[in-house]
C-alpha cells in the first residue's frame, strides 16, 4: 500500500455522520481489530465539504474510541493518512487520524450584546 499525507486543512469543513464503530477484523467471530500498541480501532463516517462544492463522505480510521465525536458534530481529524489498495479487480482509498476531535461550539447568544430584557 502507498501511503499519501493529507493537508487535512485544505479538505474545509468536516462533520461526523456516523458516529465511531469497533472495527471489525473477523465477521465470523467478531473480533475486533486492534492496532500494534493493543488498542481498539474505531471507524467514523466524515462529510468533507469545501466551499462551493458538494459533500464527499470518507471512512476514517483511528486508534482508540474518539472523546466527544457524536453524529451532527463539526470535528478536527489530525496526522490524516490515505493508503491506496488494490485486490483483484477493486481498488480505492482508504483513510486513517492519529485523532479525530469535535471541534468546539462557537460560543452561543450569552456572549452577544444585549442579552434578554
Amino acid at each position: 500500500m502507498q501511503s499519501i499525507p493529507v493537508d487535512g486543512t485544505r479538505l474545509g469543513t468536516m462533520t461526523c455522520i456516523v458516529a465511531p464503530e469497533a472495527r471489525v477484523a473477523n465477521r465470523e467471530t467478531g473480533e475486533v481489530r486492534k492496532d500494534r500498541e493493543g488498542q481498539t480501532v474505531y471507524t467514523v463516517g466524515v462529510a468533507v465539504r469545501q466551499d462551493g462544492r458538494r459533500a464527499s463522505i470518507i471512512e476514517i480510521s483511528v486508534s482508540g474510541e474518539p472523546a466527544g465525536v457524536v453524529e451532527g458534530v463539526r470535528v478536527h481529524v489530525t496526522g490524516l493518512t490515505a493508503f491506496s489498495w488494490a485486490m483483484g479487480d477493486r481498488h480505492g482509498l482508504s483513510f486513517r487520524a492519529d485523532a479525530i476531535t469535535p471541534v468546539p461550539a462557537p460560543a452561543a447568544a450569552a456572549s452577544r450584546k444585549g442579552g434578554d430584557a
